[in-house]
């Protein structure tokens, strides 16, 4: 017999013993590792974001909560006869949630970034001296 080279598989004596159930459980196992470095990848690969990504994201946000805030006042406003008070009140509401949106979204994208690294640290003023 051979000296065993570490394949990982279950090394037979007889002849006519199938390897197939082996050769599944491996194929198995090699499957999922896969799966599982593709799940990590694209978990890491979606926190990952460009700082052209962030601003649009963030500007959009910012956008859309003035704009269905304000757009919703206006219906108010056309429905309650109240022209342009329920407009404006909706529109600083907007307001605010767009800002409220912004620092929670600003807050998500600084707990997934990786810590820096001290070659990406600014010295200040005392570090300086």
């Amino acid at each position: 017999m051979k000296p065993s080279r570490k394949t990982g598989r279950i090394q037979s004596d007889d002849k006519g013993a199938p390897l197939t159930s082996d050769l599944a459980k491996r194929i198995a196992q090699a499957r999922a590792k896969e799966e599982a470095a593709e799940a990590a990848q694209s978990a890491s690969g979606s926190r990952d974001m460009s700082a052209m990504s962030r601003g649009v994201r963030l500007g959009s946000e910012f956008i859309a909560a003035i704009l269905v805030g304000a757009g919703i006042g206006y219906l108010l406003d056309q429905w309650l006869k109240t022209s342009p008070w329920l407009m404006l009140v909706m529109l600083m509401v907007g307001f605010a949630a767009g800002v409220l949106n912004v620092v929670r979204s600003a807050a998500e994208m600084n707990r997934a970034a990786p810590p820096p690294t001290a070659a990406m640290r600014v010295p200040d003023d005392k570090e300086d001296e």
